[in-house]
């Protein structure tokens, strides 16, 4: 017919179904490797690997003890308590003291520094310690390949729920998180949002979790969740009471928390703080250069059902700066938090004449460098 292309050399039926298994067979080893590491498949393709290297060990001790000497066994029975479930890491352990075995009886025992009874110490320790920590991590249900990534993105989810929204022109607000220690997690967090008709209103929470670093990261992330989806639902008044509650349905053994909960309108600068036990709030006044504290009361959350929290009106006029904290920053043994406060707002009225950028941070380091507590800083500044 013309205008039809010519036909091509028949294709051959064989060659074609051959190289149909092979790409889906590459499309499962693919498939395969992205969930070994995602750490959703089975762990035979370690298992068989580290198999084979057991007996390249034995004969590479056989035949160059002093290069290779039978503790080079702790090598995959290392890596084996790394990436194997404890029932296959069993079976590589036995293999491993045949191994041992082998050694030796082909080496012979003794002081001639080839094979002596402390290799098997040393391998024996390894490979109980590895034990321990297969059955460790399998009790937890996170495989070591994603434990680390999944503590990384829960820090950095954390830091996310700690952003200030953006301001309009002509406000300035910076927050700094400190964890005791130097470790990944706070007991301290920060949750804000814009709400209100045209997003005019800022709402922040700065909480203070029982405990401190490690021990109370996990309570202030599931916190900072709940915080974050009640900010902004529900009107300012019922906030810390839908709070309150929800800690107390965790009935956790140390489930109290102090919040501070800043109501601030952007246009005229009026604001509300409601307090759950927590630091009064400090505010610097343009025009007399004093500072001023704005206590609201309110017990701690998580003690008892139905508590009140009464909230504190003030206005925050141009040049005027706002200061919220946790008792991290303030609080130093055997010393009223008073005096913590007053040192941390006379540090903060010498760095007024530099730039905003960055203070939040420079008053933590300047005042509570030291102090073994989790510390967070909330700035709001006027121009």
């Amino acid at each position: 017919m013309a205008g039809r292309p010519p036909e091509g050399p028949p294709r051959d039926p064989v060659a074609a179904r051959g190289r149909r298994a092979f790409y889906r067979a590459r499309r499962k080893l693919r498939r395969s490797a992205v969930d070994y590491f995602r750490g959703d498949a089975s762990d035979w393709l370690p298992f068989v690997a580290l198999l084979l290297v057991m007996p390249l060990l034995t004969v590479m001790t056989v035949l160059a003890p002093l290069w290779c000497p039978p503790t080079a066994l702790v090598v995959p029975v290392l890596i084996g308590a790394l990436l194997l479930r404890p029932g296959s890491l069993v079976l590589l352990y036995a293999v491993a003291a045949t191994a041992l075995g082998v050694d030796s009886v082909v080496l012979g025992p003794g002081g001639n520094g080839k094979f002596t009874p402390g290799a098997v110490i040393v391998v024996t320790a390894v490979g109980a310690g590895g034990l321990f920590l297969a059955q460790l991590r399998n009790r937890v249900g996170v495989p070591w390949r994603g434990g680390g990534s999944m503590l990384f993105d829960l820090r950095e989810r954390l830091k996310v729920q700690s952003q200030i929204p953006g301001l309009p022109e002509g406000w300035h607000a910076e927050m700094a998180l400190r964890p005791a220690g130097g470790q990944s997690f706070s007991g301290d967090f920060l949750v804000a949002a814009r709400t209100g008709e045209d997003k005019r209103v800022l709402e922040a929470v700065l909480a203070d979790v029982s405990g401190k670093g490690m021990d109370a990261g996990s309570r202030a992330l599931l916190l900072s969740g709940a915080f974050g989806g009640l900010l902004g639902s529900l009107p300012p008044h019922e906030f810390l009471p839908a709070a309150n509650g929800y800690l107390l349905r965790q009935e956790w053994d140390e489930g109290f928390a102090s919040a501070v909960h800043l109501v601030l309108d952007l246009d005229n600068g009026e604001y509300e703080l409601l307090s759950a036990g927590h630091l009064p709030g400090m505010q610097r006044c343009m025009g007399d250069g004093n500072w001023e504290t704005k206590e609201a009361e309110g017990p701690l959350l998580g003690i008892y059902d139905g508590a009140k929290f009464n909230g504190l009106r003030g206005r925050m006029r141009h040049g005027d700066v706002l200061m919220l904290c946790t008792d991290g920053m303030v609080e130093v043994p055997g010393r009223d938090l008073t005096e913590g406060m007053d040192r941390l707002m006379g540090e903060a009225d010498r760095l007024m004449g530099s730039t905003f950028t960055g203070t939040a941070w420079r008053l933590i380091e300047s005042v509570a460098k030291d102090l073994n507590d989790d510390r967070a800083l909330l700035l709001i500044w006027r121009e």
